[in-house]
Protein backbone atom coordinates (compact mmCIF):
# COMPACT_ATOMS: atom_id res chain seq x y z
CA UNK A 1 0.00 0.00 0.00
CA UNK A 2 2.78 2.52 1.04
CA UNK A 3 4.54 1.15 -2.19
CA UNK A 4 1.69 2.29 -4.56
CA UNK A 5 1.31 5.19 -2.69
CA UNK A 6 4.55 6.66 -3.53
CA UNK A 7 4.57 5.63 -7.25
CA UNK A 8 1.41 7.92 -7.51
CA UNK A 9 2.38 10.69 -6.17
CA UNK A 10 5.94 10.52 -7.97
CA UNK A 11 3.92 9.96 -11.14
CA UNK A 12 1.79 13.17 -10.01
CA UNK A 13 5.48 14.87 -10.07
CA UNK A 14 6.91 13.59 -12.80
CA UNK A 15 3.12 15.25 -14.76
CA UNK A 16 4.12 18.39 -13.33
CA UNK A 17 7.52 18.58 -13.99
CA UNK A 18 6.28 17.53 -17.52
CA UNK A 19 3.60 20.30 -18.00
CA UNK A 20 5.69 23.49 -16.49
CA UNK A 21 8.18 22.82 -19.49
CA UNK A 22 6.26 22.39 -22.42
CA UNK A 23 5.43 26.15 -22.67
CA UNK A 24 8.27 26.08 -24.39
CA UNK A 25 12.57 26.46 -24.22
CA UNK A 26 13.42 29.47 -21.68
CA UNK A 27 13.92 33.05 -23.26
CA UNK A 28 18.00 34.39 -22.25
CA UNK A 29 17.15 37.79 -20.50
CA UNK A 30 17.88 41.35 -22.64
CA UNK A 31 21.42 41.91 -22.42
CA UNK A 32 22.55 44.58 -18.97
CA UNK A 33 23.54 46.92 -21.55
CA UNK A 34 20.08 47.46 -23.47
CA UNK A 35 18.81 48.57 -19.89
CA UNK A 36 18.49 52.27 -19.54
CA UNK A 37 19.85 53.86 -16.30
CA UNK A 38 17.45 55.21 -14.13
CA UNK A 39 17.98 58.90 -14.03
CA UNK A 40 18.20 60.85 -10.40
CA UNK A 41 15.21 61.85 -8.70
CA UNK A 42 13.26 65.23 -9.83
CA UNK A 43 15.62 65.89 -12.84
CA UNK A 44 14.11 68.86 -14.61
CA UNK A 45 15.06 71.59 -17.11
CA UNK A 46 15.19 75.09 -17.82
CA UNK A 47 12.11 75.96 -16.16
CA UNK A 48 14.12 75.88 -12.87
CA UNK A 49 16.84 78.44 -13.79
CA UNK A 50 16.15 81.72 -12.79
CA UNK A 51 17.08 81.71 -8.94
CA UNK A 52 20.58 82.54 -9.28
CA UNK A 53 19.47 86.09 -11.01
CA UNK A 54 22.86 86.82 -12.57
CA UNK A 55 21.58 89.58 -15.03
CA UNK A 56 20.39 91.96 -12.06
CA UNK A 57 23.37 94.52 -11.68
CA UNK A 58 20.91 97.23 -9.59
CA UNK A 59 23.94 96.79 -6.75
CA UNK A 60 27.21 96.16 -5.88
CA UNK A 61 26.85 92.71 -4.31
CA UNK A 62 30.33 92.18 -2.75
CA UNK A 63 29.60 95.14 -0.61
CA UNK A 64 28.74 93.91 2.63
CA UNK A 65 28.29 94.88 6.34
CA UNK A 66 31.59 96.18 8.21
CA UNK A 67 31.88 94.75 11.38
CA UNK A 68 31.74 97.01 13.97
CA UNK A 69 32.63 95.11 17.44
CA UNK A 70 35.17 91.87 16.32
CA UNK A 71 33.83 88.95 17.81
CA UNK A 72 32.61 90.08 20.82
CA UNK A 73 29.13 88.79 21.81
CA UNK A 74 26.80 91.64 23.35
CA UNK A 75 23.61 90.92 25.16
CA UNK A 76 20.71 90.26 23.38
CA UNK A 77 22.33 89.96 20.13
CA UNK A 78 21.70 87.42 17.36
CA UNK A 79 25.13 85.45 17.84
CA UNK A 80 24.01 85.39 22.28
CA UNK A 81 20.59 84.23 21.45
CA UNK A 82 22.52 80.95 19.45
CA UNK A 83 25.07 80.80 22.54
CA UNK A 84 21.85 80.20 24.30
CA UNK A 85 20.32 77.57 22.69
CA UNK A 86 23.78 75.74 22.40
CA UNK A 87 24.43 75.17 18.95
CA UNK A 88 25.00 76.68 15.59
CA UNK A 89 22.65 75.78 13.21
CA UNK A 90 24.11 75.43 9.61
CA UNK A 91 22.17 75.08 6.06
CA UNK A 92 25.19 72.90 4.15
CA UNK A 93 26.07 70.77 1.25
CA UNK A 94 26.68 66.59 2.08
CA UNK A 95 27.39 66.11 -1.80
CA UNK A 96 29.87 68.50 -3.36
CA UNK A 97 33.45 66.64 -2.69
CA UNK A 98 35.91 69.33 -1.46
CA UNK A 99 33.38 71.74 -0.40
CA UNK A 100 30.50 69.89 1.76
CA UNK A 101 31.08 66.18 1.71
CA UNK A 102 29.99 63.56 3.90
CA UNK A 103 33.02 61.44 4.73
CA UNK A 104 32.05 57.31 4.04
CA UNK A 105 34.75 56.08 7.07
CA UNK A 106 34.25 58.66 9.08
CA UNK A 107 30.30 59.88 8.40
CA UNK A 108 31.35 63.07 9.20
CA UNK A 109 30.50 66.41 7.38
CA UNK A 110 34.16 67.64 5.99
CA UNK A 111 35.17 70.35 3.14
CA UNK A 112 36.18 74.18 2.81
CA UNK A 113 32.35 74.99 3.68
CA UNK A 114 32.30 73.01 6.80
CA UNK A 115 35.53 74.74 7.81
CA UNK A 116 34.32 78.06 7.76
CA UNK A 117 31.44 76.93 9.49
CA UNK A 118 33.48 75.65 12.21
CA UNK A 119 35.23 78.88 12.20
CA UNK A 120 32.16 80.93 13.21
CA UNK A 121 31.39 78.08 15.27
CA UNK A 122 34.48 78.53 17.56
CA UNK A 123 34.00 82.24 17.80
CA UNK A 124 30.61 82.26 19.12
CA UNK A 125 31.03 79.33 21.69
CA UNK A 126 35.15 79.21 21.91
CA UNK A 127 35.24 75.69 20.44
CA UNK A 128 33.31 73.96 17.50
CA UNK A 129 33.28 70.31 18.74
CA UNK A 130 29.70 69.51 19.65
CA UNK A 131 28.63 72.60 18.75
CA UNK A 132 27.43 73.06 15.48
CA UNK A 133 23.48 71.49 14.05
CA UNK A 134 24.85 70.84 10.24
CA UNK A 135 21.60 70.32 8.08
CA UNK A 136 21.99 68.92 4.70
CA UNK A 137 20.05 71.47 2.11
CA UNK A 138 19.72 70.99 -1.64
CA UNK A 139 20.75 74.51 -3.61
CA UNK A 140 16.79 75.29 -4.74
CA UNK A 141 16.32 75.71 -0.81
CA UNK A 142 18.85 78.18 0.42
CA UNK A 143 16.80 81.14 0.32
CA UNK A 144 13.85 79.52 2.61
CA UNK A 145 15.29 78.16 4.88
CA UNK A 146 17.00 81.08 5.32
CA UNK A 147 13.63 83.44 5.24
CA UNK A 148 12.26 80.35 7.29
CA UNK A 149 14.77 80.79 9.84
CA UNK A 150 14.85 77.29 10.09
CA UNK A 151 18.89 77.77 10.20
CA UNK A 152 21.25 80.67 11.51
CA UNK A 153 23.49 80.52 8.24
CA UNK A 154 24.06 78.77 4.82
CA UNK A 155 27.01 78.30 3.94
CA UNK A 156 26.84 75.68 0.46
CA UNK A 157 28.91 77.49 -2.75
CA UNK A 158 26.39 80.25 -2.15
CA UNK A 159 26.81 82.82 -4.70
CA UNK A 160 26.00 86.18 -3.95
CA UNK A 161 24.21 88.23 -6.22
CA UNK A 162 21.59 91.23 -6.22
CA UNK A 163 18.68 89.08 -6.66
CA UNK A 164 19.45 86.61 -3.53
CA UNK A 165 20.11 90.23 -1.47
CA UNK A 166 16.89 91.17 -1.88
CA UNK A 167 15.74 87.97 0.12
CA UNK A 168 18.75 87.04 2.39
CA UNK A 169 21.80 88.84 3.11
CA UNK A 170 25.19 88.08 2.79
CA UNK A 171 28.80 88.09 4.27
CA UNK A 172 32.16 89.19 2.33
CA UNK A 173 33.33 86.78 -0.02
CA UNK A 174 35.07 84.12 1.26
CA UNK A 175 36.05 82.50 -2.01
CA UNK A 176 35.97 83.16 -5.92
CA UNK A 177 35.37 80.64 -8.28
CA UNK A 178 34.35 80.60 -11.81
CA UNK A 179 32.08 78.44 -14.22
CA UNK A 180 34.01 76.14 -16.31
CA UNK A 181 32.62 72.27 -18.23
CA UNK A 182 33.17 68.82 -17.09
CA UNK A 183 32.80 66.33 -20.32
CA UNK A 184 34.43 62.73 -20.55
CA UNK A 185 37.86 62.78 -21.48
CA UNK A 186 37.65 61.64 -24.97
CA UNK A 187 35.17 64.28 -25.79
CA UNK A 188 36.10 67.35 -28.28
CA UNK A 189 33.45 70.20 -26.81
CA UNK A 190 36.13 73.02 -25.54
CA UNK A 191 33.22 76.10 -24.57
CA UNK A 192 29.66 75.95 -23.88
CA UNK A 193 28.84 77.51 -27.48
CA UNK A 194 30.19 73.78 -28.26
CA UNK A 195 26.98 72.71 -26.58
CA UNK A 196 24.64 73.88 -29.00
CA UNK A 197 21.31 71.61 -28.70
CA UNK A 198 23.19 68.66 -26.57
CA UNK A 199 21.66 68.19 -22.66
CA UNK A 200 24.02 69.95 -19.74
CA UNK A 201 23.40 69.61 -16.16
CA UNK A 202 23.37 72.11 -13.27
CA UNK A 203 21.41 72.12 -9.56
CA UNK A 204 18.10 73.79 -9.78
CA UNK A 205 17.79 77.42 -9.37
CA UNK A 206 22.15 77.87 -9.43
CA UNK A 207 23.42 80.91 -11.40
CA UNK A 208 25.03 78.12 -13.42
CA UNK A 209 21.79 76.97 -14.71
CA UNK A 210 20.70 80.47 -15.05
CA UNK A 211 23.87 80.49 -17.63
CA UNK A 212 23.38 77.75 -19.14
CA UNK A 213 19.64 77.91 -20.10
CA UNK A 214 20.56 82.04 -21.40
CA UNK A 215 23.67 80.85 -23.59
CA UNK A 216 23.36 81.71 -27.61
CA UNK A 217 24.17 78.37 -28.71
CA UNK A 218 21.17 77.11 -26.73
CA UNK A 219 22.35 74.14 -24.71
CA UNK A 220 19.56 71.64 -23.44
CA UNK A 221 19.70 72.60 -19.70
CA UNK A 222 19.01 69.64 -17.42
CA UNK A 223 18.24 70.60 -13.85
CA UNK A 224 18.83 68.05 -10.65
CA UNK A 225 18.83 68.66 -6.79
CA UNK A 226 22.74 68.50 -5.99
CA UNK A 227 25.73 67.98 -8.25
CA UNK A 228 26.47 64.91 -7.14
CA UNK A 229 23.38 64.31 -9.20
CA UNK A 230 25.22 65.92 -12.41
CA UNK A 231 28.07 64.13 -12.03
CA UNK A 232 26.20 60.81 -12.02
CA UNK A 233 24.27 61.74 -15.03
CA UNK A 234 27.34 62.24 -16.85
CA UNK A 235 28.89 59.31 -16.70
CA UNK A 236 26.04 57.36 -17.34
CA UNK A 237 25.85 59.55 -20.82
CA UNK A 238 22.46 60.94 -20.18
CA UNK A 239 23.73 64.21 -20.63
CA UNK A 240 27.17 65.51 -22.66
CA UNK A 241 28.86 67.64 -20.32
CA UNK A 242 28.42 69.62 -16.48
CA UNK A 243 29.17 72.86 -16.16
CA UNK A 244 29.29 75.05 -12.98
CA UNK A 245 32.24 76.65 -10.89
CA UNK A 246 35.88 75.21 -11.08
CA UNK A 247 36.30 74.03 -7.14
CA UNK A 248 33.15 72.13 -7.67
CA UNK A 249 34.38 70.21 -11.34
CA UNK A 250 37.61 69.75 -9.29
CA UNK A 251 35.76 67.80 -6.80
CA UNK A 252 33.37 65.80 -9.42
CA UNK A 253 37.41 64.86 -11.67
CA UNK A 254 38.79 63.67 -8.51
CA UNK A 255 36.19 61.04 -7.93
CA UNK A 256 36.25 60.10 -11.79
CA UNK A 257 39.17 60.73 -13.38
CA UNK A 258 38.04 59.36 -16.83
CA UNK A 259 36.83 63.11 -17.01
CA UNK A 260 38.49 66.54 -17.46
CA UNK A 261 37.51 69.98 -17.42
CA UNK A 262 38.13 71.89 -20.47
CA UNK A 263 37.79 75.82 -21.03
CA UNK A 264 38.78 78.97 -19.32
CA UNK A 265 36.07 80.61 -16.68
CA UNK A 266 33.46 82.36 -18.47
CA UNK A 267 31.81 83.79 -15.31
CA UNK A 268 32.65 84.75 -11.86
CA UNK A 269 31.11 83.78 -8.76
CA UNK A 270 31.82 84.71 -5.11
CA UNK A 271 31.01 82.45 -2.54
CA UNK A 272 29.16 84.05 0.64
CA UNK A 273 27.83 82.84 3.94
CA UNK A 274 23.65 83.22 3.34
CA UNK A 275 21.98 84.70 6.58
CA UNK A 276 18.37 85.88 7.64
CA UNK A 277 18.00 89.18 6.08
CA UNK A 278 16.80 90.82 9.28
CA UNK A 279 19.96 89.89 11.57
CA UNK A 280 22.14 92.17 10.56
CA UNK A 281 24.46 92.02 13.81
CA UNK A 282 25.02 88.17 12.58
CA UNK A 283 25.83 89.73 9.23
CA UNK A 284 29.19 92.04 11.06
CA UNK A 285 29.68 89.38 13.40
CA UNK A 286 30.22 86.81 10.56
CA UNK A 287 32.61 89.15 8.40
CA UNK A 288 34.67 89.87 11.71
CA UNK A 289 35.04 86.30 11.61
CA UNK A 290 36.18 85.92 8.22
CA UNK A 291 38.69 88.77 8.67
CA UNK A 292 40.44 86.37 11.31
CA UNK A 293 40.04 83.79 8.80
CA UNK A 294 41.64 85.33 6.19
CA UNK A 295 44.94 85.77 8.21
CA UNK A 296 45.90 81.85 8.19
CA UNK A 297 42.94 79.58 8.95
CA UNK A 298 41.08 80.15 5.12
CA UNK A 299 44.93 79.13 3.65
CA UNK A 300 45.13 75.74 5.87
CA UNK A 301 41.60 75.10 4.89
CA UNK A 302 42.49 75.58 0.88
CA UNK A 303 45.62 73.60 0.72
CA UNK A 304 44.12 70.58 2.15
CA UNK A 305 41.24 70.86 -0.03
CA UNK A 306 41.65 72.39 -2.84
CA UNK A 307 45.50 73.64 -3.41
CA UNK A 308 46.82 70.40 -5.11
CA UNK A 309 43.83 70.36 -7.54
CA UNK A 310 43.09 74.66 -8.87
CA UNK A 311 45.76 77.07 -9.48
CA UNK A 312 45.11 80.32 -6.85
CA UNK A 313 45.29 80.05 -3.25
CA UNK A 314 44.43 83.27 -1.79
CA UNK A 315 41.00 85.04 -0.99
CA UNK A 316 38.99 87.36 -1.94
CA UNK A 317 39.55 90.74 -0.36
CA UNK A 318 36.89 92.19 1.61
CA UNK A 319 34.73 94.90 0.28
CA UNK A 320 32.02 97.02 2.59
CA UNK A 321 29.73 99.67 1.41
Amino acid sequence: MRNGLRTAVLGAVLVLATACGSAGAPVDPAPVGEVAPPLPANVGGADNAGGGGTTDTSCNPLASLRPTSGTSITSGSTMAKIKEKGKLVAGVDQTTFLFGFRNPTSGQLEGFDIDMVNEIAKAIFGSAEGRVQFRAIPSKLREDVLEKKQVDIVVRTYSITCSRLKKVNFSTAYYQAGQRILVESGSKVANLSDLGGRRVCATKTSTSLTKIAADPSKPVPVSVDNWSDCLVMLQQKQVEAVSTDDVILAGMLAQDPTLKIVGSRFTEENYGIGIPKENEDMVRFVNAVLENVRGGAWQTSYAKWIGSKLEGGTPPPAQYK
